[in-house]
């Protein structure tokens, strides 16, 4: 038997769905992975393939919205997976879901999920009404992958809702919500919290995440600037990278929040766990997830968490109890839930705890794995 996963991004392949492959493979069956630029990523290649894993490289622009370049990687696909002939296909985000799906769909690929991992641009401002030609081109091509695909997997019921509500999906068509793609609770230990000088617990705050607009880095940038002008030992942390989607932030951006010494910058990390581990608060003031793994990563280490009240965000927090939710895009919420921490650092402790607590109940990645195994029929 055979089990072909499609994917935008190949280090996602192995950072997010590693653990799901190694429970299929462990199941028998013969793992094969789709992704574009093999090239990039050379380190995860040569990880996947010691695996045992066959790798397809295929022609895809993960942000372009090219047509010609979409019907040719649509032709790929559909030659590839009649070559290789897979029993089941599992695609992720929006190329992958939409051209993987219907390629799948015309080989006749007898078992189709989708897995919808995240809105991003494509779903920006659609629920105040607004939606551009590109947008509704999108919404129509995932209406058409989406009705060909055997169940739909959800990582937070909110997009489950905005999908139904926007006829993206047929009422009778299969869906299930998992808790995202989970945390292996193992490789994360619960690491002492950093002191200051007199043996309190230092407030030190991270965010880490793709330099983006909507992953709400200018609202925590602000929130840093207005917190360190009245606690100027509160520390602030940022890793990531600039990318080239459009709503990144600009390289000018974040020079000057450098320069100005409000963020420490550590660059993109191939392993946070060091960056957590400096940090006694996680926050991630993002507009919409799927469900956010730093979150989840941070919660398996102990760290309180500052997150938004939105689709994703609020279900890894409960609120006042292992952290706090805060309203999109408000500078203010953000301030106000950073002082409650540094007024109180015992408040860090206690929901530190309660979020190692959340992440084995809830999260741990193989919980999450058997679900969604069994769920696609997988034993």
């Amino acid at each position: 038997m055979k089990f072909l996963m499609i994917s935008s991004f190949l280090p996602s392949v192995l950072n997010f769905r590693g653990k799901l492959l190694e429970a299929i493979h462990a199941q028998g069956y013969e793992i094969h992975i789709m992704a574009p630029e093999f090239a990039s990523f050379p380190e995860e290649q040569q990880k996947l393939q010691a695996l045992g894993y066959h790798l397809h490289e295929i022609p895809m622009q993960r942000t372009g919205t090219n047509p010609l370049s979409d019907l040719k990687l649509l032709k790929h696909l559909y030659q590839k997976i009649r070559q290789i002939q897979p029993d089941y296909v599992l695609s992720y985000t929006i190329k992958p879901v939409i051209y993987g799906t219907l390629a799948s769909w015309l080989v006749k690929v007898p078992h189709r999920f989708a897995l919808i991992t995240g809105l991003g641009y494509a779903f920006q401002n659609v629920e105040a009404g607004k939606r551009s030609l590109f947008q509704k081109l999108v919404h129509g091509l995932y209406a058409q992958a989406l009705k060909r695909s055997d169940k739909v997997f959800f990582q937070n019921p909110d997009d489950l809702k905005l999908f139904q509500d926007m006829h993206l999906l047929d009422a009778s068509k299969p869906t299930v919500v998992v808790n995202g793609s989970g945390v292996n609770v193992q490789d994360f230990d619960v690491l002492p919290l950093p002191q200051n000088d007199v043996g309190t617990v230092k407030a030190s705050f991270l965010l880490i995440a793709r330099l983006l607009g909507d992953k709400g880095v200018r609202e925590y940038a602000e929130s840093a600037r207005i917190i360190k002008a009245q606690y100027p030992e509160s520390e602030f942390h940022l890793v990531g990278w600039i990318d080239d989607n459009p709503s990144a932030i600009s390289k000018a951006e974040l020079d000057e929040w450098i320069a100005d010494d409000r963020l420490k910058y550590w660059g993109k990390l191939s392993d946070v766990r060091p960056a957590i581990a400096e940090s006694s608060v996680y926050v991630l003031p993002s507009y919409r997830e799927g469900t956010p793994r730093t979150v989840l990563e941070a919660m398996a280490m102990g760290r309180a968490i500052i997150t938004t009240d939105a689709p994703g965000c609020r279900e890894t927090v409960s609120h006042g109890v292992n952290g706090y939710l805060v309203g999109v895009k408000s500078v203010d919420d953000l301030v106000q839930c950073m002082q409650y921490f540094i007024e109180d650092p015992k408040l860090i402790e206690y929901m530190g705890q309660r979020s190692r607590e959340i992440a084995l109940n809830k999260y741990d990645v193989h919980q999450v794995n058997k679900h969604m195994l069994a769920e696609m029929g997988i034993h």
